[in-house]
């Protein structure tokens, strides 16, 4: 059972890098690649919901997050990478992300997140400390565009967060943090 244990950790750790990856390359083709993931979430969440692009229209500004995410019994861990947008300036901000938490699950998963900052304090907030606590609950059996998963929006401290799963099998509900922080490389 324990190695059992281990080899499961192991692939598991192996999948969460990968997906939590941006991929090699210099500075300006891996802002390209961020760029890119958040054109196509944002496609993504436009489709799946109309009434956001409104919404992110009318934003102070706003974050696409690429996550890779891993549930093992008690423990729960996560990676990432993403942008914010400053809407009034038009600025960019590269940023990195790193969850960790406690709760009862088991699973692997490739998810989106999109936050929503409707005020400047948030925006600002989130960039220059960028911690968040909360909790989690969710099931998906998706791998591209077979399956489904059960996905959910907050509204929290001004802003509106949306995820979206890309692919993973998981049934986890867990209390966590998540930290983001910018991407020194990249600003």
């Amino acid at each position: 059972m324990k190695r059992l244990f281990v080899m499961g950790l192991i692939l598991s750790i192996t999948y969460l890098s990968g997906c939590a990856s941006m991929g090699s390359g210099d500075n300006a083709q891996k802002r390209a690649q961020i760029i890119k993931m958040k054109n196509d979430t944002l496609s993504q969440l436009y489709k799946e919901k109309p009434d956001t692009r409104a919404q992110l229209r009318s934003a102070v500004g706003y974050a696409v997050f690429s996550n890779a995410n891993i549930n093992l019994l008690l423990v729960s861990a996560g990676t990432g990478y993403g942008v914010v947008k400053n809407s009034q300036t038009g600025q960019f901000t590269y940023m990195n992300m790193a969850e960790g938490g406690v709760g009862l699950g088991l699973g692997v998963k490739d998810y989106r997140l999109i936050l929503v900052f409707h005020t400047t304090e948030a925006l600002n907030d989130f960039v220059s400390n960028g911690w968040t606590f909360g909790g989690n609950a969710d099931a998906a059996a998706k791998a591209s565009d077979k399956g489904a998963a059960i996905q959910g929006e907050v509204y929290y401290g001004g802003m509106s967060v949306y995820t979206l799963t890309q692919s993973g099998l998981a049934l986890q509900a867990t209390v966590k943090g998540t930290r983001f922080w910018p991407d020194s490389s990249l600003n």
